[in-house]
């Protein structure tokens, strides 16, 4: 059964992240499971915490992602480019450095994302590419998922209200599950 741990790069009670992340674990096929982890409590990265060990909060999601089998970067949007607070995850979790195949290397990763603005956040998926390949990760490339105008398609409890956008979801997470399930080269 493949384990996907799920993470929305925004801290915001109602990001519209958050809710894409939740609808995509509702969307999760039979026969797979979609944990939802959370960036809260992860510091700003600073080589001089670092130094004096690893907080608590990373090495608590390093060891998460590290017993899954793939990760779901729900990405909002900032100034045309990935959101800080994400990217400072993402730093936290490849420290030490020798910890980057153990966390990163070969790991099945999708990305989405949802924006108020029309762009629906695919400047901040192509910016995240670069990172994933530096950190050896193996990028599902069968599906996009990029939700534009994100006020109109959630509803003020969170719950996705657009069916056309549901669908595309649960295609997207089949796909992502049936990558993440399959066999390694």
């Amino acid at each position: 059964m493949p384990l996907i741990i799920g993470l929305a790069g925004s801290l915001r009670r109602a990001s519209f992240n958050g809710m894409l992340l939740r609808a995509a674990a509702d969307a999760a096929p039979e026969g797979s499971i979609v944990e939802i982890a959370s960036l809260r409590g992860i510091p700003l990265y600073d080589a001089d915490v670092e130094a004096d060990g690893i907080p608590a909060p990373v090495r608590e999601l390093k060891e998460r992602i590290a017993a899954a089998d793939g990760l779901l970067l729900v990405t909002p949007e900032y100034n045309n480019s990935l959101p800080g607070v994400m990217k400072n995850a993402v730093d936290w979790l490849s420290r030490p450095s020798v910890d980057i195949p153990r966390i990163f290397g070969g790991r099945r990763v999708a990305i989405m994302g949802a924006t108020l603005g029309g762009g629906g956040t695919s400047l901040a998926q192509a910016a995240w590419l670069p990172v994933l390949r530096t950190l050896g990760t193996a990028p599902w490339f069968g599906g996009r998922l990029m939700i534009a105008n994100a006020a109109k398609v959630f509803d003020a409890d969170g719950t996705l209200t657009d069916d056309v956008i549901r669908q595309r979801l649960v295609s997207f997470m089949k796909g992502f599950a049936a990558y993440v399930g399959a066999p390694t080269q």
